[in-house]
């Protein structure tokens, strides 16, 4: 016989519902995604706050273009997380944002017109191009000679954001990973402006040497020590994929929450839910986990907000 659930509840807000308790409405909407969110924003609560807990973030580069790059820093800055893992063009991002500006534009905007005035397109964000390959150039040479002048000739992608971060400000999500100690990890640093950097480095300096090994040591020296693990992945891709593939060395995530905008026939690892990780190993089975299908910049800042509202309860 099929177990029947609870009743399914309306939601009931009015002007005094905070967000904590909107989010608790939705775990009894059975309202589609809402309960997805709803489970989430409670993995996350009980993730962040077990001391036990081996702490991962993975999220795709674009998002930092973006104004969530403000979100990124300030759940990196709170001390939510042990390890980020992410792409190029979160490095690239948070420096052409530090030293420049982006802007609004529209995705509908004619990307002939743009590239004759010399800008870049990212969906309806605008990327002057002053602003970001020339500048990241200037950036990475100089971030470069130094280390290299110090003695330094070989550098894994988290001893790479480390040496970026030393060099930033308050605003930079890089900074405060330097400043409080958490490995960032660039598994596919090579595809992006920075990545390119260093191989143009490297052509003057033939003895500078990236490690990527280094950065599976660092990896495993986590993994291999803790007693449990979870991730909030925003986002597929290799970011999500790192993630899930290093949990796999300690039986899988014990806490787990995605969100993607992708969808899962395609058989592409962006649109895998959280459970389909459990046949390969990479999230247990009695894991908590959930998958909630929306775009980040719309949902991630309710979800921050309504975390730190349950963290500062606990």
């Amino acid at each position: 016989m099929v177990e029947i659930g609870r009743p399914v509840k309306d939601i009931e807000i009015d002007s005094n519902t905070s967000i904590e308790k909107i989010f608790e409405e939705l775990s009894q909407s059975g309202g589609f995604e809402s309960v997805n969110l709803s489970d989430g924003l409670d993995i996350l609560t009980k993730m962040i706050s077990d001391e036990k807990c081996l702490k991962f973030v993975s999220f795709v580069g674009a998002v930092v273009s973006t104004g969530l790059r403000g979100i990124i820093k300030d759940m990196i800055k709170n001390k939510w997380f042990d390890v980020a893992i992410t792409t190029c063009g979160a490095l690239d991002h948070d420096i052409a944002k530090h030293f420049s500006k982006y802007h609004e534009g529209s995705f509908t905007m004619d990307d002939n017109e743009l590239a004759d005035q010399n800008i870049h397109r990212l969906g309806n964000v605008l990327v002057p191009m002053d602003n970001y390959g020339p500048l990241i150039e200037e950036k990475m040479q100089s971030f470069l000679e130094e280390e290299y002048n110090n003695g330094v000739k070989e550098m894994s992608t988290a001893e790479i954001c480390k040496m970026i971060g030393k060099h930033m400000g308050e605003d930079s999500f890089l900074y405060w990973a330097y400043k409080n100690d958490i490995s960032v990890v660039v598994p596919g640093i090579m595809d992006g402006a920075v990545g390119s950097q260093i191989w143009m480095f490297t052509q003057n300096h033939s003895d500078f040497k990236l490690n990527l090994v280094g950065d599976a040591n660092l990896l495993s020296g986590y993994i291999f020590k803790a007693e449990k693990s979870g991730a909030f992945m925003i986002g597929g891709g290799i970011s999500k994929h790192h993630t899930l593939w290093w949990n796999q060395y300690r039986e899988g995530l014990d806490y787990a929450f995605y969100i993607t905008t992708a969808q899962e026939f395609d058989g592409s690892l962006s649109g895998a839910l959280v459970r389909e990780a459990i046949s390969w190993g990479k999230v247990t089975k009695i894991a908590r986990q959930a998958t909630l299908h929306a775009e980040v910049t719309t949902i991630l800042p309710f979800i921050y907000s309504a975390l730190l509202s349950k963290l500062k309860k606990n």
